[in-house]
């Protein structure tokens, strides 16, 4: 008899279904698992052979064989122990076989029967879904599998419990979807004292996912202006919310078994290496780039960046999406993330301050931005001086506006970027749009291009540039309810696009 379960194997955040065969022959009595599996699900023989003598079930004297089906498809991970477990007691006729069968499983045996929370949940519960299976996981992932409500989904504790369930001893309750609420944040824009201009360019950065680099010297606030870009984003969709936790989930960052509409801030340490950026390593896991998907990616110190991490930036901020593709591994990440960097205008920092600037300037600052190439930097939209800040001016009132009304204008923008481009789900804000879709959306007026042609001409924006001007400049319309793209709004988005272009001419 051949007893089936079924489970997943995970290439990036897809699910791919896997059939778990257990059959039992005559032989010398033995365990065995077949069909690529790594040490860790070769290891689950052992897990699943003590949790069963956990619930004094015997193995039966005979050979047992444990196939994972398609057998040429790498299996990693200790989420297979449950499914094990299922087939081989639909084997020795312990649990239903057509119930075994019905269900997708994924869970870590303990040695005691307890089961263990996995990575993965969540992708797990929509590939059960598509199959029209339920699905079964440890009791500490119910809550985030739960969340995908096209499925039932079953939650145990432990292999007795999901043993009485089958039995039909004390059934299992399903889950119930849970969502982490969104903590209060205590960082406002109003702390922030002077830096008018930076303000005002987090605003459009926020309204239509344009990437801002902040230049300035020690102090000046660029980290902390950062720091509060996330109080003005408006919370996920719930589409978003699931693209992005399904990538957390296979991270493991997804915490009291729910998901969060709060959208990533990621900000790696300048010493972090290709992999952790753009993913890769054992089982060619996601990198900072995709886990600040739909989110945040702010890189502070950006000239320390190693020159190489740096370039792989250059094709994900234009595709929305990277591939890791290793000697056992090809897998695609979505990477559609808002770019924040920040940078010192030389290595000391005071090349703009004359009284403390080193004998070297302006050379010392030609250097030290210089290591950001040409062709990333013309992929910044928005690109600022953050000028210091006197101490006298700290004992200023505080600002009339904060995060909360900033956040509301850029909500009322977001919205109007919706509704422009319903029905077309891979383009989400200005930022998205090219080709002829942006022509019809942001030609600006007679005034306006008249305006653009001569800083195009003046300046030798490349094609790209010209383009993200364009973007800038439509977001800056929406900001100002605006239908039309007019010869102001054309005028702001070129301001911060000059010192790019007369560093490149």
């Amino acid at each position: 008899m051949v007893a089936r379960a079924h489970t997943v194997a995970f290439e990036g955040i897809e699910a791919r279904p896997v059939e778990v065969q257990c059959a039992l022959s005559p032989g010398l009595p033995g365990f065995g698992i077949v069909g690529l599996p790594d040490k860790a699900v070769s290891e689950a023989r052992e897990r699943v052979r003590a949790a069963l003598n956990a619930l004094s079930i015997a193995l039966p004297s005979r050979r047992i064989t444990v196939n994972l089906s398609p057998a040429d498809l790498p299996k990693e991970g200790s989420h297979f122990d449950l499914p094990i477990a299922l087939a081989l007691l639909a084997a020795i006729e312990i649990l239903p076989a057509d119930a075994v069968d019905g269900v997708m499983a994924l869970g870590e045996l303990s040695l005691d029967g307890k089961l263990v929370p996995v990575l993965g949940a969540l992708p797990a519960a929509l590939a059960a879904a598509e199959s029209d299976r339920a699905l079964l996981c440890p009791e500490a992932c119910g809550a985030e599998a739960a969340w995908v409500g096209a499925t039932q989904v079953l939650a145990a504790g432990s292999l007795s419990e999901v043993v009485r369930h089958y039995t039909g001893q004390a059934p299992l309750t399903p889950a119930e979807a849970g969502e982490l609420a969104p903590l209060p944040s205590s960082r406002d824009l109003r702390d922030v004292k002077g830096q008018e201009r930076a303000k005002r360019a987090l605003e459009i950065a926020a309204a239509g996912r344009h990437h801002l680099l902040m230049t300035g010297p020690p102090g000046a606030g660029k980290s902390m202006l950062a720091a509060r870009l996330p109080g003005l984003l408006p919370p996920l969709s719930a589409p978003e919310a699931l693209e992005t936790s399904m990538i957390h989930s296979l991270a493991g960052l997804l915490d009291e078994g729910g998901i969060s509409r709060v959208r990533p801030f990621r900000k790696p340490h300048h010493t972090a290496s290709i992999p952790a950026i753009v993913g890769g390593g054992r089982g060619a896991k996601p990198g900072e780039i995709s886990l600040a998907h739909n989110g945040v990616l702010f890189l502070d110190e950006l000239p320390e960046f190693p020159r190489p991490v740096l370039e792989t930036l250059r094709q994900p901020i234009e595709t929305g999406e990277v591939v890791v593709a290793r000697a056992n591994a090809h897998v695609r990440y979505p990477a559609r993330f808002l770019l924040i960097a920040a940078a010192n205008p030389c290595k000391c920092g005071h090349l703009t301050d004359p009284a403390r600037a080193c004998a070297k300037a302006p050379h010392c600052g030609e250097d030290y931005l210089g290591r950001i190439s040409g062709p990333l930097m013309d992929r910044f939209d928005l690109r600022i001086e953050v000028p210091p800040v006197a101490y006298r001016d700290l004992d200023l009132p505080a600002a009339g506006e904060g995060s909360a009304e900033v956040a509301e204008r850029v909500a009322a923008a977001r919205a109007l970027q919706s509704a422009r481009f319903e029905g077309r789900p891979e383009i989400r804000v200005n930022a998205d749009a090219e080709g002829t879709l942006l022509e019809e959306i942001a030609t600006p007026d007679a005034e306006g291009k008249a305006l653009i042609a001569r800083a195009a001409d003046r300046f030798g924006l490349s094609a790209r540039g010209y383009h993200r001007v364009l973007r800038v400049a439509r977001t800056i319309a929406d900001l100002d309810g605006s239908d039309t793209v007019r010869k102001l709004h054309v005028a702001e988005a070129v301001s911060y696009r000059l010192t790019v272009a007369a560093a490149e001419s």
